[in-house]
């Protein structure tokens, strides 16, 4: 099969399309014919080797693993002996471990899904990583009817599912964003909009139930002056320090936790099958809708990834295979 692949780390060069062996399906496991496949930014850390502790498990001078992607859409062309819910033919989508960019993966029956009926699979692929970690995340905040919640990204992949869906589950959305991305995140349901450029939501008087935080681009301390006093910090960031990453952050609000009345919540999304049929439920009854930036064919996976990390992006982007 046709896939992308890296034998070094570094940057969207060190992408190339190659001939490698296509996956056998294990006992429970489906292999999925790739139409289309998003681009993360888990993926570019790791294309990178950043931070680097990520290293430990992917691989300390090489990547163990040359081929990148996680959200896939596509069909079932074989399953494996003790998969019963799928047959071959299914239009499906899956997080997978075994990397996306490729025109076949295999992935276990309890972390595929039946692809929402509304969308496309260069849409439906746009929802697996980012939309389990907005659902997750909302969940962890206790987002209900009548929560303030502020959103710091809403523009970016994870940050427009937590926006549609948080309004979805009844909440009011103050979305932080850029001048130029702001009629996006408005259009997706926002009823509030922080420019980030102009002002400052930790500065502000306005208090919140529950922050979602995706960038970390705020000290903590000055973060909790915007939370109610016993409101919600969920923080969902790869970003931090060149060895480490996020995980000095994270040690640092969970120990603060303990003494103060907010509670501040690391997310470590989980791969959910479950969770998957979900959003398929809420896109197929017009709640949420997958936002795709620019979609690239496998050829040009480099550029894919790189428009990725020019930080312009609106949405997903997507790969097309």
């Amino acid at each position: 099969m046709r896939a992308v692949v890296q034998h070094r780390y570094g940057g969207p060069e060190t992408l190339s399309l190659a001939e490698v062996e296509a996956p056998v399906p294990a006992d429970d496991e489906v292999l999925i014919r790739v139409h289309a496949v998003a681009v993360s930014k888990g993926d570019a850390l790791v294309m990178r080797g950043t931070p680097r502790a990520v290293r430990l498990a992917f691989g300390l001078r090489r990547p163990k693993r040359q081929i990148l992607g996680r959200d896939v859409a596509g069909e079932v062309a074989s399953v494996g002996a003790r998969v019963t819910r799928f047959r071959v033919g299914d239009a499906v989508y899956a997080e997978s471990d075994q990397g996306g960019y490729a025109e076949f993966v295999a992935v276990q029956e309890r972390f595929v899904a039946r692809r929402p009926a509304t969308v496309d699979a260069v849409h439906a692929a746009a929802v697996p990583v980012s939309g389990t970690t907005a659902l997750q995340g909302l969940r962890l905040a206790g987002i209900g009817p009548g929560a303030h919640l502020l959103v710091n990204g809403a523009s970016g992949g994870v940050g427009g599912f937590v926006v549609q869906l948080a309004k979805a589950m009844g909440a009011e959305v103050t979305g932080v964003c850029s001048t130029a991305k702001a009629e996006h995140v408005r259009a997706i349901g926002a009823d509030h909009i922080v420019d980030y450029t102009r002002e400052d939501f930790t500065a502000g008087a306005a208090r919140y139930d529950a922050i979602f935080d995706l960038v970390a681009d705020h000290p903590l301390g000055r973060v909790r002056r915007a939370l109610a006093p016993r409101g919600t910090l969920v923080l969902s960031s790869g970003t931090g320090g060149a060895v480490f990453g996020p995980f000095g952050r994270i040690i640092r609000a969970s120990v603060m936790s303990v003494f103060v009345s907010q509670r501040l919540r690391p997310l470590a999304a989980t791969r959910n099958g479950d969770d998957l049929a979900e959003l398929a439920r809420r896109i197929d009854a017009g709640e949420i809708v997958p936002f795709v930036d620019e979609v690239f064919p496998l050829e040009r996976a480099a550029e894919a990834v790189a428009r990725l990390e020019s930080g312009e992006v609106r949405g997903k982007v997507v790969i097309e295979v």
